[in-house]
């Protein structure tokens, strides 16, 4: 299914579920989103009250009201690749329908959301930055939330971020850091016949998992949330035929951090964890604080009723606590269904997490 098979016009007066219909059925998997940005750069342009820039397939739309504040809202509009899930499809359930496709969930609803906003809020209470990126899906470095901090950072500028990933509606503040290691051991090769005449780095490796398995996580407590480390092996590789005594054993080793902890002070706890291995790190991302005593952070857990979860996995909120800019994650779907072929999400999760919003800014 191409993306030209549809309609590839936005109506900005539509209701947020058809709205997010609307850009589902634009197909936009990572790499080609020409067209879905061209369709968000119209639909915005048209509004007085907003700045478009544009940066590739990355839109971006500004008031400047001279406000106390700014905050910056952010969905990506790239989708991994179909599984024959478009165009889109509603489904009548008891408790307010829901809808299936391609990018419902991951992340066309949020988008959606953020599109009315810019329509339906002209003089907002704080001064908004939306931001419409490409290439999320994909490496980081077409990621254009990475590419528009290099090229334009004072387009990154704001007091307070919310980014549109799937959250269940709800607020999970900040995400946890990750990090990928390889835990090695040697030995030296000998014939399994004569053992003995060798030594085998696949028996060195138990002490480590013996470390593994007795590793207790770190809870801190971050502005008032209680986020969990996790410290685990991932994989294990060693040999090189049936017959021989291997010389080498790697563990893969994958350590997800509190966001209070900065890439040194995870490697400093992973080599010193491992203390007598060799460790080689590779891959890094650090973690995104909540900042939850903002005062727009404050304001905004308020409307949504003062529940906040602390994110466990990584997001691109991390690429604001960079800028110095605090974030959370709060959009529509179950992100359980992000990526899978039934990916869908409830109708009720949109109107939401628009009412929300608004209710917030206007």
């Amino acid at each position: 299914m191409s993306a030209m098979s549809l309609d590839l016009t936005l109506d900005l007066a539509s209701d947020a579920v058809t709205l997010t219909e609307q850009l589902v059925n634009i197909e936009s998997v990572s790499h080609n989103e020409a067209a879905i940005a061209d369709a968000v750069e119209q639909a915005l342009s048209v509004l007085p009250h907003l700045t478009i820039t544009r940066r590739g397939h990355t839109v971006v739309a500004r008031t400047d009201l001279g406000r106390g504040e700014r905050v910056l809202i952010a969905g990506h509009l790239d989708t991994v690749p179909l599984n024959d899930n478009l165009p889109a499809r509603r489904e009548d359930t008891e408790d307010g329908g829901i809808l299936h496709g391609l990018g419902t969930c991951d992340m066309k609803g949020g988008d959606a959301v953020m599109l009315k906003l810019a329509a339906d809020v002209p003089e907002p209470n704080r001064d908004i930055t939306f931001i419409f990126y490409e290439a999320e899906e994909v490496d980081s470095v077409h990621n254009g939330l990475r590419l528009l901090a290099e090229s334009d950072p004072e387009l990154m500028t704001a007091d307070f971020a919310i980014l549109m990933e799937p959250s269940n509606a709800s607020v999970e503040a900040g995400c946890q850091g990750t990090m990928r290691a390889d835990v090695r051991t040697t030995g030296e090769r000998s014939h399994s016949a004569r053992s003995w005449k060798g030594v085998n780095a696949i028996h060195k490796a138990a002490p480590i998992l013996t470390r593994l398995n007795d590793y207790v996580a770190r809870q801190p407590v971050i502005d008032g949330l209680t986020y969990h480390e996790g410290l685990n092996a991932t994989g294990i590789s060693g040999g090189v035929a049936g017959n021989v005594i291997p010389d080498e054993c790697v563990v893969q080793v994958n350590f997800r951090f509190a966001p209070d902890r900065d890439a040194a002070d995870a490697e400093a706890f992973v080599r010193d964890f491992f203390e007598g291995y060799d460790v080689t790190v590779t891959d890094m991302a650090v973690g995104a604080l909540p900042g939850l005593d903002r005062p727009a952070a404050k304001a905004f857990v308020e409307t949504v009723g003062g529940e906040v979860a602390p994110k466990f996995g990584w997001t691109d909120v991390a690429r604001f606590t960079a800028l110095g800019v605090p974030a959370v994650n709060f959009g529509p779907g179950d992100p359980m269904f992000a990526h899978k072929q039934d990916e869908h999400v409830p109708m009720e999760h949109i109107t939401r997490c628009e009412r929300v919003l608004k209710e917030w800014l206007a």
